[in-house]
């Protein structure tokens, strides 16, 4: 199970952070990833990281702003964010799959509620 918390509504540039609490499985095989969906638009990748290495992929919409790390120890998922856009305003979501593809939606199995983020100008 995936619980995102964290989303708000900030003003352009601000930060705002992120989280994901894993629970109720070992995700250590898994790749976790943060998606993104504004209305009327179709869900999108935002960022991954290996659960077990640390290696992270970012879309390059939010490369230099955004940055995905977890806790193992607290099985947390993180996605600071930085430098926000009035663009960056979605509905944020978790997610997990097993490797090697982390950027496409549908391969994710489990996924979070989402967390609402607006970011205004």
């Amino acid at each position: 199970q995936l619980q995102a918390s964290g989303g708000g509504l900030v003003q352009a540039g601000d930060t705002l952070r992120l989280s994901c609490a894993a629970s109720g499985r070992t995700f250590s095989s898994y790749i976790l990833g943060w998606f993104r969906q504004a209305p009327g638009k179709e869900r999108e990748f935002v960022a991954s990281i290996n659960w077990s290495a640390g290696v992270a992929y970012y879309a390059d919409s939010v490369k230099g702003r955004f940055t995905i790390s977890r806790t193992k120890a607290a099985n947390t998922l993180y996605l600071q964010m930085n430098s926000l856009k009035p663009e960056d305003t979605a509905v944020y979501y978790c997610a997990a799959t097993l490797p090697p593809c982390v950027t496409v939606a549908a391969v994710y199995e489990h996924w979070g509620q989402g967390t609402q983020v607006t970011v205004s100008s």
